[in-house]
């Protein structure tokens, strides 16, 4: 199966689509435009078939299936992926039979080592596989994946995250996965090896163009133009500074009260946040995340060598590369703001986690104990609380 390994540009004109049986692995990584095209073709899945294309999982995201695959953990306190996950959509991809087939998750990039990368080619069909990376600027992808480990547990601020990420060699603390994902050049290499490089294509997201990413899924898979459209996807938009900083302290409470990871999962991520990302929008005035000028830099030296890199692999690259370089403009200088939680955003995120703990009821059946509320310690009753909803979520 052939594929053209010339560089294309951003308009993908002229470029021929992928041929017909291919199975085509979108394997992110995060931050780079995955949830846009998930939800795309996710909408679009009962048209495709009408031109030989089909999107074979069940849900949006078959995140778990992919952590299934690569041997990853899951988010904090969600029940552990099995190879069941994995099985089922494989069933699913070769059910497809000889037509074309998109297959698409962020955690694919998490895969760590070789044989698992081959071992994850072998079985979604081997030759007919033809790996999608898309790519975004470092300096852009930071701050977006800072504040999303946030929503899974981090305690540390965004200031000393760099430091440990940038300047804090092995650069594995606290997050190891950070640059197993997004050492760029590493991971197209790493995937290049398994498929060859003329069945790897790297798509430059460039964020001025915002259609851009779409049209280029499109073209690759045969599809009229317009066929795949934006979702709008409140719960995937990134969180202010005031709100992940509301978030990392209250994660420096649930742990330091040795709560349990479970509840954290139900209430926290998927009650409190996820209830004040879809009820609540950024305000103009909101104080975004800011990188310091160090940290830029540092992602623009590592964007350019990267960019270097991928370039001498022999794959296929579609947009500019040197935009993996690039550094966001700065904004106009005013005097540093703090960052507040409006009061409405955080009645949602307290209201998300009522609604999430009253989606469980259950008896109460403890026995009474001897010592009253009011004489016993918060530290103490924060934990006896936390263990009491854990054992009303597992009835459930």
């Amino acid at each position: 199966m052939e594929t053209d390994c010339t560089r294309d540009d951003a308009r993908v004109n002229g470029l021929p689509p992928l041929p017909a049986g291919t199975r085509l692995l979108h394997i992110g990584p995060h931050k780079t435009g995955t949830t846009s095209i998930q939800g795309a073709l996710f909408a679009a899945r009962d048209r495709l078939p009408e031109h030989g294309v089909e999107f074979p999982a069940r849900t949006r995201h078959p995140m778990e299936a992919a952590l299934a695959a690569c041997a990853r953990p899951a988010m904090m306190g969600d029940a552990t992926p099995t190879e069941r996950h994995w099985t089922r959509l494989l069933r699913q991809v070769d059910a497809t039979g000889r037509r074309t087939s998109v297959v698409s998750s962020e955690f694919f990039a998490d895969a760590e080592d070789d044989a698992t990368v081959a071992r994850i080619v072998e079985q979604l069909g081997g030759e007919r596989v033809h790996v999608l990376v898309t790519l975004r600027p470092l300096a852009r992808i930071m701050p977006s994946q800072w504040q999303q480990y946030v929503q899974n547990g981090l305690r540390m601020g965004y200031q000393d995250w760099l430091e440990h990420m940038l300047r804090k060699a092995p650069y594995d603390k606290p997050n190891p996965s950070f640059w197993r994902r997004h050492r760029h050049d590493r991971l197209v290499e790493r995937w290049a090896r398994a498929v060859g490089p003329e069945r790897v294509t790297v798509v430059v997201v460039d964020d001025s163009d915002r259609g851009g990413l779409l049209r280029t899924f499109e073209t690759l898979l045969g599809l009229p133009a317009g066929l795949l459209q934006p979702v709008p996807d409140a719960a995937n938009r990134s969180l202010t500074l005031a709100e992940t900083e509301m978030l990392r302290n209250l994660n420096k409470e649930f742990r330091g009260n040795g709560l349990p990871d479970e509840l954290y999962s139900t209430l926290v991520r998927n009650g409190a946040v996820m209830h004040m990302k879809n009820a609540c929008s950024p305000a103009p005035d909101d104080v975004r995340i800011s990188t310091p000028g160090w940290a830029l830099e540092s992602a623009a030296r590592i964007g350019a060598r990267t960019a270097d890199r991928i370039t001498g692999l022999g794959v296929r690259v579609l947009g500019d590369p040197a935009l993996l370089s690039a550094v966001p403009p700065e904004p106009a200088r005013q005097p540093p703001a703090e960052p507040r939680v409006a009061p409405e955003v955080a009645a949602q995120a307290l209201y998300g986690v009522l609604a999430a703990a009253a989606a469980a009821p259950v008896r109460h059946t403890a026995e009474a104990k001897a010592r009253t509320v009011h004489q016993t310690a918060s530290r103490e009753l924060v934990k006896v609380l936390g263990h009491r909803c854990l054992k009303k979520l597992r009835r459930r």
